[in-house]
């Protein structure tokens, strides 16, 4: 007659790893819980009246523009150059004594026409210079006043007396010759 031999389980039985799912499943609430506790606790009494960077002046000089543009029709009537005085910069406006051409140059034009920015003819570039020149002084004289391409009005500063800007433009020409 053959023997009976009974095998020994090894591991768990259904029923303990329900159990020991139920506990963990239990413990990991638990530790939720008592983690939002702590963090609600230990932050959400915080008085921010009393914390620097959120005081008025903090705020407000995170908040505050870095720049300005400034925008304005260039085929629009300009302004007479008495009313419009305050809206130019005192770095913008020419200097009263010594060459009006080249102060204004200095002043306003040649942060194009020094670097050569956007297709504008560099100072003193003969080549650039001579197929304008050809064309004669009064066209060059209408392109800077009503602006041409990528210039604007009177190199931007709509305030800017034509005159004045003949006189730049004269200074450019003489100093590509």
């Amino acid at each position: 007659m053959p023997t009976l031999h009974l095998r020994r389980q090894r591991g768990m039985t259904t029923i303990q790893s329900a159990i020991a799912v139920g506990v963990g499943a239990i413990a990991l609430v638990i530790a939720i819980v008592l983690l939002v506790q702590y963090a609600v606790t230990s932050y959400g009494v915080r008085d921010i009246s009393q914390d620097p960077a959120m005081s008025k002046e903090a705020v407000n000089e995170r908040l505050k523009p870095v720049g300005q543009i400034t925008m304005f029709d260039p085929n629009a009537a300009q302004p007479v150059a008495a009313a419009a005085a305050p809206a130019a910069t005192a770095s913008a406006a020419p200097a009263a004594t010594g060459d009006k051409g080249e102060a204004t140059f200095k002043a306003i034009c040649s942060a194009c026409h020094g670097a050569g920015v956007m297709g504008a003819p560099k100072f003193g570039d003969k080549a650039a210079w001579a197929p304008r020149v050809a064309k004669g002084l009064d066209a060059l004289y209408t392109s800077a006043i009503k602006g041409k391409n990528a210039m604007p009005a009177k190199g931007g500063n709509p305030a800017l007396a034509d005159d004045d800007v003949k006189q730049a433009v004269q200074y450019m020409v003489n100093a590509a010759k």
